[in-house]
């Protein structure tokens, strides 16, 4: 997506979950323990991967990607397929995006990755030149420095 900015990805911690599941420290049960509504969410939300579960290696993961943002209102925390977030990044200023794994098998369940989605994220996305202005340091139209910029160097 042009929009997707601020991305952090998960990777590393699950192979540090996945180390200390190969190494006994932790069990099976302390790892597979996907709730009810973030399986239901997979199965009517969810878009199926290519990658096999780590655990049980018979099914393959599910991604479920949920919606959190201060504009969204009562849609925040709901699961949304892949197709809606672009129509939400173009009507929405900014909301934040978490990808989560699911085994609909034996209930594993790791956060992926998390990314702001929004029209802040277009170039174009500065409704007026000054932040702009303000920002890059150009000057005003009288040849002046703009005055965010002066008290900037202040």
């Amino acid at each position: 997506m042009r929009t997707q900015r601020q991305v952090v990805d998960y990777s590393l911690q699950k192979r540090a979950v996945l180390r200390e599941l190969l190494a006994g420290r932790i069990g099976t049960y302390d790892v597979c323990d996907a709730s009810p509504y973030l399986k239901n969410a997979a199965r009517f939300h969810g878009e199926p991967t290519e990658e096999r579960c780590p655990i049980c290696r018979s099914d393959n993961l599910i991604h479920v990607h949920y919606i959190y943002g201060d504009e969204l209102k009562q849609s925040a925390g709901q699961a949304r397929t892949r197709a809606e977030l672009p129509v939400l990044a173009m009507t929405l200023r900014e909301f934040q995006v978490f990808v989560v794994e699911v085994c609909p098998g034996c209930d594993w369940n790791h956060l992926v990755e998390q990314f702001l989605l929004g029209r802040d994220g277009l170039a174009s996305g500065v409704e007026d030149g000054s932040e702009q202005e303000a920002v890059s340091g150009a000057s005003a139209p009288n040849g002046a420095t703009p005055r965010r910029r002066r008290e900037a160097q202040r």
